[in-house]
């Protein structure tokens, strides 16, 4: 989605852009897998920030209500805990305030309301200075919210982690289990990702919508766009090296051996892969180097077609475990998947577009998260077996059990083998410093003419921030074309 957008902004404004994607189809980590026949969405399954897809269309000149369809979530999720739990978090303010109280009680509600007005201040003073920027600054965000110094930088809540910070607000455990999920989000961990990730809280309760044909719709849409725009779209080509010439990126070389000369190269790898040379050795000075440590969280994924019983389910559901440090102890601190882990399940047949009848077999996304070791030989099916038993044990306590199931599973390995260099990682570099979200590699690089994208770069991970990501490079290169393209200035009348 990253290059997808670059290539539409560029494009839109009138530049001629050729897409380059390894795989069948475009659209990276938005890719679906068929069980028995049925697709599902087998990466992001939901759409936030919708203004940031509609911005994408607008400068084009086009709309994406007349590609795509979209529906609103009711329900941003149904949560259930092995003690009996169950809550639903509503989009509408009034109806969570509700649900807040009737499951956890009056205090709890002040406290709810404290920790949105929160949010929705950490949201508001970085968007712009640090989200939607091109190179994110501290000082900047320190502008916004109106104040010079240190004290405003202390506002945004950078020093302590999301676990801490939340402990202000709700003193019921699962209330800050459920919001500490969201540093998972970035794959991080909620006891050493800095406070300002609980800006995401306020993200999603600006509104999720899915898409009538799943994430893949979306992709289709934005490559149909950059058609119309007159972007060359080559699937199922592999590059095998970014080319410089005096310190300047001057094209790539395919697979096949074909040279593509270029103005400007714009890399939606991980900035990983071109440390390591897999793009040639003129290009390693544009990555950055991530060791097994610094890396994101992966994932286990089963996309299952299988008869849900028990529990109700809405389109998101989270089924947490009963220990969330020893969650996160096992995934960052001893590198293994938990021996009870998290459980979150994508209802695909349910939602606004609901497509199955009750009591039929439906497509559920099944995920837990795993660390990013898919470099090396951990995944094999001994180990799969056992994550899905532990898993399924889980949503047992939790009250839910699948029935007649047929599932394919994915795993870091496999990861690692679609995103080569990240070990599986989904989200770029673990945000677990408290600078990190300012430390990201930005869209320039150090090789003149080689911009990033994707999530792996900044502002990170997830579909808006990927695609505003997109435009912040084309912009980049916008400007560098423009300062290169070798224009002689001249007398004019009124000025020079």
């Amino acid at each position: 989605m990253g290059g997808l957008s670059a290539a539409v902004d560029l494009a839109a404004s009138g530049v001629r852009v050729t897409l380059l994607e390894r795989a069948k189809h475009v659209g990276g980590k938005v890719r679906s897998v068929e069980v028995e026949g049925r697709s599902f969405d087998a990466g992001p399954t939901v759409i936030t920030m919708k203004d940031v897809f509609e911005d994408l269309f607008e400068c084009a000149g086009d709309h994406l209500h007349e590609h795509l369809k979209l529906a609103p979530l009711d329900v941003l999720a149904r949560h259930a805990w092995p003690d009996g739990t169950q809550f639903d978090l509503f989009a509408d303010s009034g109806r969570a305030e509700e649900e807040v109280a009737r499951v956890f009680g009056g205090d709890a509600v002040r406290g709810y309301r404290r920790f949105v007005e929160y949010a929705r201040g950490l949201y508001e003073v970085v968007e712009h200075p640090v989200m939607r920027a091109s190179t994110p600054s501290l000082l900047r965000a320190a502008w916004t919210i109106g104040m010079r110094g240190p004290a405003s930088i202390r506002r945004l809540d950078w020093r302590r982690n999301m676990w801490s910070a939340l402990g202000d607000f709700f003193g019921e455990p699962r209330l800050r289990q459920l919001f500490g999920r969201y540093a998972t989000y970035y794959g991080s961990s909620p006891f050493s990702a800095p406070a300002t990730l609980n800006l995401i809280a306020h993200a999603e309760k600006l509104g999720v919508w899915t898409a009538k044909g799943g994430m893949r719709a979306l992709a289709e849409a934005v490559e149909g766009l950059a058609r119309r725009l007159e972007v060359e779209v080559r699937t199922d080509v592999h590059v095998e090296e970014i080319r410089c010439d005096r310190g300047r990126a001057t094209g790539v070389v395919l697979e096949s051996g074909e040279v593509l000369a270029a103005d400007a190269v714009v890399s939606n790898v991980d900035p990983a892969a071109l440390s390591a040379g897999n793009f040639g050795g003129a290009a390693t000075r544009a990555g950055r180097r991530m060791p097994p440590h610094a890396r994101s969280l992966s994932a286990i994924t089963w996309c299952s077609v299988a008869r849900p019983v028990g529990m109700e389910l809405e389109y998101h559901n989270v089924f947490f475990s009963d220990d969330y440090a020893a969650e996160f102890e096992a995934l960052i601190g001893a590198r293994e998947v938990p021996s009870e882990p998290t459980v979150y399940i994508c209802a695909q047949d349910r939602g606004p577009f609901r497509d199955a009848p009750a009591g039929e077999r439906e497509r559920l996304f099944l995920l837990i998260n795993a660390p990013a070791d898919g470099d090396q030989a951990r995944f094999g099916a001994q180990v799969v077996n056992q994550c899905k038993h532990n898993a399924t044990r889980l949503l047992s306590r939790c009250g839910f059990e699948l029935q007649d199931e047929e599932s394919v599973a994915t795993t870091p390995t496999e990861f690692h083998q679609l995103f080569p260099e990240t070990g599986g990682a989904l989200y770029g570099a673990a945000t677990h410093r408290t600078l990190a979200p300012f430390s990201r590699p930005t869209a320039k690089t150090k090789v003149r003419g080689l911009y990033l994208v994707g999530g792996g770069v900044h502002p990170g991970a997830g579909l808006p921030m990927v695609t505003m990501g997109g435009r912040i490079a084309a912009n980049e290169v916008r400007k560098d074309l423009a300062s290169t393209s070798g224009w002689t200035p001249a007398d004019i009348s009124g000025g020079t």
